[in-house]
């Protein structure tokens, strides 16, 4: 019954959950805030009205952040062996490659929300509700197992929920890539989906 957990340690389950969460705020909240503060202060209208095209100015601001999320999913991995000696069964490649995919879904909402929001204030309130409703509905501290059926519904358009699943998957059961598909395409359709609305709802002024 507690064949990955023999140990009941409620850190081993949550350690591979809370580097999600990193990545989420990393990738996902920091640019959004980046990019309403930038236009708050009117500093964006220098960009906005120079020929960069609105795919290359994008890029440029969110490149950083996925370079960072990389770095904490890193120094994450370290830290868990090196002060709880957890250390991935699987492959450790696999782990990076559902981060890219996570780190791009996150990127393109912070971004949708930035496009939307006027104030920093406003995209501060919208992302503290999305990353409430993110740790609640993506099994971080509840199984999904145990939720009412409604909420288990929702679960399936939660992304962290399938990037929780692999890491956890992989650091505790040593689980394939192969066998993580439907997790990996459904991240990858998310990452597409919310990319695309991102650079549509961004408006390049002249």
């Amino acid at each position: 019954q507690y064949l990955y957990n023999p140990t009941l340690d409620f850190r081993y389950f949550m350690i591979p959950g809370l580097m999600v969460m990193l990545v989420i705020i990393i990738c996902g909240f920091l640019p959004a805030l980046n990019l309403v503060s930038e236009k708050q202060n009117g500093t964006i209208e220098a960009m906005n009205v120079s020929p960069v095209g609105k795919m290359t100015f994008v890029m440029s601001k969110l490149i950083p952040y996925w370079i960072a999320g990389m770095v904490v999913i890193s120094i994450g991995m370290v830290i868990g062996w090196a002060v709880y000696g957890l250390v991935p069964v699987g492959n450790i490649g696999a782990i990076y490659v559902a981060s890219i995919l996570f780190t791009l879904v996150m990127s393109g909402l912070g971004l949708i929300i930035a496009n939307k929001s006027e104030t920093m204030l406003q995209s501060i309130l919208v992302m503290f509700a999305i990353i409430m409703v993110f740790q609640l509905m993506s099994g971080l501290f509840t199984p999904i197992s145990s939720m009412p059926g409604w909420a288990r519904t929702i679960t399936y358009a939660i992304p962290p929920r399938y990037f929780i699943e692999i890491v956890r998957d992989i650091y505790l059961k040593g689980t394939t890539m192969s066998e993580l598909t439907v997790q990996y395409s459904v991240l990858a359709g998310m990452a597409l989906c919310l990319c695309s609305i991102a650079g549509i709802t961004y408006r390049k002024q002249s």
